[in-house]
């Protein structure tokens, strides 16, 4: 059997004396590890891009209940194949190509993304919005890209245009 030997008087207590502190100062922080970056785009040569089931609705986004039943999902829908560095900006462009409400100078358009959660039931939450014809003077969400904003593949997208 292995001894295992003590440091100190080898009473049995351990009532040693605390050890003083060190004479180098603090420990060091922890090494912090490299931040990656939020979202790496894609190589779109190389990569296959995912389909994109995107609902209009003029006025206001679609309610959850219109998602509920599988096949029976709003009919207003446009299919797009994009990758998830798509930016609210590229699919701007897209939806005014299909939805000529869109391309009206005063038109909103404002993104939600649909999915199921835990419990099965679909969730409709808006992630951004961007105008039709943007301007410095108006900022809007136009370069942030869908798998910055958490998009996953199978989610739909649900576009509301929203004129003044």
């Amino acid at each position: 059997m292995a001894e295992v030997q003590r440091r100190g008087g080898g009473g049995g207590g351990g009532g040693g004396r605390p050890l003083p502190p060190s004479a180098r100062g603090p420990p060091p922080p922890p090494p912090t590890a490299k931040v990656a970056p939020r979202f790496v785009p894609v190589d779109r040569e190389k990569t296959c891009p995912l389909l994109l089931r995107v609902f209009t609705k003029i006025g206001g986004h679609h309610n959850e209940v219109d998602f509920a039943v599988r096949g029976k999902e709003p009919k207003d829908e446009v299919q797009i194949y994009t990758w998830m560095d798509a930016t609210l900006r590229e699919l701007t462009d897209l939806v005014k190509e299909v939805a000529p409400e869109a391309r009206r100078r005063d038109a909103t358009l404002s993104f939600a993304f649909v999915f199921p959660n835990s419990r099965g039931r679909f969730v409709v939450r808006e992630v951004g919005r961007t105008y039709s014809y943007p301007n410095a003077r108006r900022a809007d969400d136009g370069s942030r890209a869908l798998g910055e904003l958490k998009f996953q593949i199978g989610d739909y997208l649900d576009v509301a245009i929203l004129l003044q």
